[in-house]
């Protein structure tokens, strides 16, 4: 490898890196009693808009569009209370470092992701682990996801507790 495609490979995983990243803020920035529920506006610079999404492994379709994956996270109508959002009023997404191989124009990306959520009712929270498989394509407006596979690792749901400063250990002398 010379100098300069040390740093073309460079510039490319850092653009990636934040391709994946801004996935998470798609979802984040739209939390559940948001008025504004369109994680379109972030997502456009994410997903090409031809790309397909297969979310088999969490009972979804093999091959979905984007337009089918948003309805399923927020509806058709991206009201607060449908989709996702009727079960979920809170969220965080923490999409991990990814593992990138870039050929010209074309690239993959394994990316561990950490989602938390608590339900509407604010009775549990969910925790759900996986990895993202992505295929990338440089386009015109830079790298986009063309292709997103979900390999589900485990949800985990937590009963809430009410005052979680109440189960750190305080120092004798303070009680």
């Amino acid at each position: 490898m010379t100098l300069e495609s040390d740093v073309r490979y460079l510039l490319d995983r850092f653009a990636i890196q934040d391709v994946i990243a801004k996935y998470g803020l798609g979802q984040d920035l739209h939390q559940g009693d948001n008025e504004d529920q369109n994680m379109l506006a972030q997502w456009a610079e994410v997903f090409a808009p031809d790309a397909v999404i297969d979310a088999s492994d969490v009972g979804l379709s093999a091959e979905i569009g984007l337009a089918e994956f948003v309805d399923f996270m927020r509806g058709k109508d991206r009201k607060r209370d449908q989709g996702l959002g009727r079960l979920f009023g809170l969220w965080q997404h923490r999409e991990g470092h990814a593992t990138v191989t870039v050929d010209g124009d074309t690239a993959t990306a394994i990316s561990p992701f950490f989602h938390t959520h608590e339900t509407r009712d604010g009775t549990a929270n969910v925790i759900h682990t996986g990895l993202w498989h992505d295929r990338l394509e440089r386009r015109a407006q830079g790298w986009r996801i063309v292709h997103r596979r979900l390999e589900d690792g485990f949800f985990n749901t937590f009963q809430r507790i009410a005052n979680p400063h109440d189960l750190v250990e305080r120092n004798p002398a303070d009680r």
